[in-house]
């Protein structure tokens, strides 16, 4: 059975106020009411956030472990389109902003606490705590700086740039993503990412 919403532990919501706090300004009331409109849920290790066909009702921010979304192509195949280690917001914001059925899976990797926000949420945040609005779309930024990389790596780096590219873009879990995640996140296979590592680890 999928896990319920749960009221927020201190530890976790601190893995947020952190966060907001390196990138914005804040009031013990702004956190107060900021705590008030997310829900917590904890995802064991495999168990889904959502399924593709579902309608994406809330965005997620990772505060400890690990999810990944990804789609599954005809042939039963998946690609991993992002990774979301702590700190990192993950949401399909066109089913979310459109209320269409998602094409992404989104499952835990390791077991994780994620706080989730719904659309309305959101934007009475951006309205009523100013700070909230400027912490998010930093972070979107490096989404979307990301995402970009990712793109022009895709066209014209070789396997091991983009290999170096993903240990700068996901310091914190080179090691903890199974061998045959990062190579679907990467495009290759697993046997050329083995390669590429022990390429390096004779540098």
């Amino acid at each position: 059975m999928p896990s319920e919403p749960s009221v927020i532990p201190l530890s976790v919501f601190a893995v947020l106020r952190a966060y907001l706090e390196a990138r914005a300004e804040f009031s013990e009331d702004d956190f107060n009411y900021i705590r008030g409109v997310f829900l917590h849920r904890r995802l064991e290790s495999g168990e889904f956030l959502q399924q593709a066909g579902d309608v994406t009702r809330h965005a997620a921010f990772v505060a400890t472990g690990c999810l990944r979304n990804y789609v599954i192509d005809p042939k039963g195949k998946e690609h991993i389109v992002q990774f979301a280690p702590e700190t990192w917001w993950l949401a399909d914001s066109t089913s979310l902003n459109n209320r269409t059925p998602s094409l992404y899976f989104i499952d835990a990797i390791e077991d994780s606490d994620v706080l989730l926000i719904d659309g309305p949420a959101h934007l009475d945040l951006v309205e009523h705590v100013p700070g909230y609005g400027v912490a998010f779309r930093t972070g979107l930024q490096r989404h979307a700086a990301a995402k970009d990389q990712r793109i022009v790596s895709s066209l014209s780096a070789s396997a091991e740039e983009r290999y170096l590219e993903f240990l700068r873009v996901y310091p914190s879990i080179a090691l903890r993503v199974p061998q045959a995640m990062l190579a679907s996140y990467l495009g290759m296979t697993p046997e050329t990412v083995s390669r590429i590592r022990k390429h390096l680890s004779r540098r």
